[in-house]
């Protein structure tokens, strides 16, 4: 039965789909990152920023580096140059 294959599959992707779910505060983050980006600030500036360090843990700010909105607006160079520079701390 495909109907009950199918439910089973369901229940699993929401039983772990907090695994794979950024919060809120990531969101706005990653907007405000990239907006300050797109104003021509460095990237480890903008997370030196206040408004990062308030709301971001430094594992969410690695976190946040990987995430897709972010790895398509800032180059990958720069991504992984301060993903480096944030390992080091």
């Amino acid at each position: 039965m495909p109907g009950i294959q199918s439910l089973h599959v369901e229940v699993f992707k929401n039983l772990y789909s907090f695994l794979f779910q950024r919060g809120s505060a990531e969101d706005q983050v990653a907007r405000y990152v990239i907006r300050e980006h797109d104003r021509g600030r460095a990237l480890e500036a903008i997370l030196q920023d206040r408004y990062v360090q308030n709301r971001l843990s430094h594992d969410q700010q690695m976190r946040l580096l990987d995430s897709p909105e972010l790895m398509e607006a800032i180059s990958g160079d720069m991504l992984e140059a301060t993903k480096a520079s944030l390992a080091a701390s």
